[in-house]
């Protein structure tokens, strides 16, 4: 009667010391998910190893030898990842700028699957509120995003100089995206579908299918970059 369940006892004790003795092999790359071909060698080993708890001793030895195997061929290409830049790239693949010296590239953005509301949501992470800001921001292998600010907003911040600063007038916020109007962030800041068009025909856009992004600033200007 209790047969069944000290095989599920022994099993996962087998496969909790199997496990403990994978990832410290595997290293700490492996597992803090540093790339999209760690995060699902993860999920695999951790789906074979569940698997394991529950079946019957003939199959858990072949998914045990499975979970060796796989662990093998992990830290085979790791180390010819180590060893060999090309095949780095190709496991994990490179760096893409996506904003470069304050623009924001869109074939980049593209080729990465990223839309510009993912964007906006991403460099707020970091406590960016405007695009204006940035001068370089670099999708990294892993999905992070590395932002390197432009040099005025890299200052001595103002606690330090001892200087009270003033609070902005408006939160910087995108009210064109994709050549689409955002009419809720308009209202969000009190401005007018009106005083957004005067803007635009300020620097000559008279439709704003022409724009790419804009976005409204803490002093009430608006930055705006067309399509290409």
């Amino acid at each position: 009667m209790y047969t069944g369940y000290i095989q599920v006892v022994v099993q996962t004790v087998i496969t909790f010391f199997v496990l403990l003795t994978l990832t410290r092999f595997l290293g700490k790359k492996q597992l803090s998910h540093l790339t999209f071909f760690n995060y699902v060698t993860g999920i695999t080993i951790g789906s074979i190893a569940a698997n394991m708890v529950i079946l019957k001793t003939n199959v858990f030895m072949k998914f045990l030898v499975s979970l060796i195997v796989w662990c093998a061929l992990t830290t085979l290409i790791s180390y010819i990842a180590l060893k060999s830049g090309k095949a780095r790239t190709l496991l994990d693949g490179q760096p893409t700028i996506i904003i470069k010296k304050g623009k924001i590239d869109r074939k980049a953005l593209a080729s990465t699957k990223i839309n510009i509301d993912d964007l906006t949501m991403m460099i707020r992470q970091y406590q960016v509120f405007s695009i204006t800001e940035i001068d370089y921001a670099i999708l990294e292998p892993n999905g992070m995003l590395s932002i390197l600010k432009k040099p005025e907003f890299q200052s001595t911040q103002k606690i330090d100089l001892k200087i009270s600063p003033s609070p902005p007038t408006f939160i910087p916020i995108e009210v064109i995206a994709d050549g689409k109007l955002l009419p809720q962030n308009l209202l969000e800041v009190g401005k007018s579908r009106e005083w957004l068009d005067n803007e635009l025909k300020k620097v000559n856009i008279h439709s704003i299918e022409k724009v790419f992004y804009a976005e409204i600033q803490p002093n009430g200007k608006i930055f705006i970059q067309k399509f290409d």
